[in-house]
């Protein structure tokens, strides 16, 4: 029997965006028996996890790694059912295949005797090296993940109590700098150093404490859901809905009412109006401030602040379909470019698009075929590129000439006969992460995860001036990623829930 909750005298909550953010607080506002609707402007929900589907393939927009499912289950369990009812996770090994020009590849798997003998083999220096940055990643894991990654930092002493920790850890120190003192070799650096950019930081700028995700993933592994991330997202609207949420397709949110100091309702561009006791945005910070809160003071002074924050830089991204299956690539492959400090630096900070690339390929037909047709294969690969702030690239243009770049290399490197076996192909560039996603200067992570935009630095779970608005999601505490924007989540309910038993 469905749990249906009775609205006669519930608090009501309206939710922006059905992103992974947007979708688990609108699971706990409904679980904790505040009336939900959760508005999305496009046709499917997910927010950058849509899926697109053509001749048979179905594709991932994104995100592929699925880390931390513990975070996950206590969406479901907090709603009395069980992850497992909605959704099969299956195991990916090895995590990543990383491989650069030169040949030389690296399988990052969970198994300590396999990453000894790789390591090794490289490098028998850096054998203890790379325990001791276990030993580091663990600690950091402990106190950024497990003690502050859902606590919200809505005050400047909650920093301050964060501060010796921090210090001891050298948050001041980079991803590569960190990495760089414990192990030696150039190629192990980068190994053990990239991970920060699936979250949208450059390695050689992010905080040291983003070295977290390395301890992370070899606590709880990476995962898959059979078919594929929109799987995930289905069984996370089922459950909202079971639970007697109400989800609204095209639905675009023009407008975020204010009176005074609180917000009343949410108007859409076709006119439609929900009351709220409680408004929550998983919609990009700056859309929210600029567009939805336009015309009012707090609207205007936000938005101004948070257009002066650095943001992380977008993605060119390609979803293509093959003849044949290619069970030799596996799930995640990272295919290092011939630079890596400068070409990251030109991503994050140059004016044009660099030459060369370093791109993550991702076939999920290595783990669930089901993806594609019997025989085929579903593929997508994406390449960081800076986003519109920084470079003014006409994509219309350049789209079409960087994806032939790209799968040139791809068939010159990593899968001879690509272009034969071609059957569909589509791209997705920073125009698109502006228009389609609303995100400020195309930013495929929002604010840059830098240390001084960071926890007590990043937009508030809950607004400072506006008392029952709220953030959601990869722009505010404690940043992108799936574990990032669940963990967003649990903070701004506690916060949600909380104001509504004192309301």
């Amino acid at each position: 029997m469905l749990d249906v909750v009775d609205r006669t005298n519930t608090k009501t909550a309206v939710v922006v965006g059905s992103g992974f953010g947007g979708l688990a607080l609108a699971i706990r506002l409904q679980s904790a028996g505040i009336a939900t609707i959760l508005l999305e402007k496009r046709d499917k929900p997910g927010g950058r996890a849509y899926v697109y589907e053509d001749e048979g393939f179905t594709f991932d927009a994104g995100p592929t790694v699925i880390t931390d499912p513990s975070s996950l289950e206590e969406l479901f369990e907090i709603s009395g059912r069980k992850l497992s009812d909605y959704v099969e996770l299956l195991p990916v090994s090895p995590f990543y295949r990383l491989c650069w020009e030169d040949g030389y590849t690296f399988d990052y798997v969970n198994d300590q005797a396999e990453l000894d003998r790789q390591i090794g083999a490289k490098n028998p220096a850096d054998l203890d090296g790379y325990r001791r940055f276990l030993a580091y990643s663990r600690d950091v894991f402990e106190e950024g993940y497990i003690k502050l990654g859902t606590v919200p930092f809505l005050n400047f002493k909650d920093m301050v109590k964060a501060g010796p920790q921090l210090a001891r850890l050298q948050a001041w120190k980079s991803v590569y700098a960190k990495v760089a003192g414990f192990i030696e070799d150039e190629q192990l650096r980068q190994a053990f150093s990239f991970h920060s950019l699936l979250v949208g930081g450059n390695p050689f700028a992010t905080s040291s404490i983003y070295a977290l995700i390395h301890a992370l993933e070899r606590k709880w592994g990476v995962w898959f859901p059979r078919g594929g991330t929109g799987a995930l997202v289905k069984g996370m609207v089922k459950l909202f809905e079971d639970c007697g949420g109400t989800l609204l397709l095209d639905a675009e949110v023009g407008r975020i009412v204010v009176e005074g100091s609180r917000a009343k309702a949410v108007v859409l561009k076709d006119g439609r109006c929900f009351d709220a006791d409680l408004v929550a945005s998983n919609a990009d910070v700056v859309h929210t401030y600029d567009t939805l809160l336009a015309g009012t003071p707090r609207g205007k002074a936000a938005a101004t602040s948070l257009k002066r924050k650095k943001f992380s830089m977008s993605l060119f991204v390609i979803y293509f379909g093959l003849k044949r299956h290619r069970p030799d690539i596996q799930h995640h492959t990272v295919c290092f470019g011939a630079r890596y400090r400068e070409l990251i630096s030109e991503i994050f900070k140059g004016a044009v698009l660099p030459d060369d690339f370093s791109l993550y390929l991702h076939n999920p037909c290595a783990t669930d075929p089901s993806l594609a047709p019997p025989g085929a294969g579903s593929f997508y690969v994406l390449s960081p590129v800076p986003h519109l702030g920084n470079a003014d690239i006409d994509w219309a243009v350049e789209g079409p000439r960087y994806r032939d770049k790209i799968l040139d290399y791809l068939e010159e490197r990593y899968i001879p006969g690509l272009k034969a076996d071609l059957v569909t192909s589509r791209i997705f560039t920073p125009f698109d992460f502006r228009d389609e996603l609303n995100a400020h200067v195309g930013s495929a992570f929002s604010l840059d995860p830098v240390l001084t935009q960071s926890a007590w630095f990043r937009p508030h779970n809950r607004d400072d001036a506006i008392e029952n608005l709220y953030i959601v999601g990869a722009g505010t505490h404690p940043g992108a990623g799936l574990p990032g924007v669940v963990g967003s989540a649990k903070a701004t309910a506690g916060l949600m829930i909380a104001d509504a038993a004192l309301a």
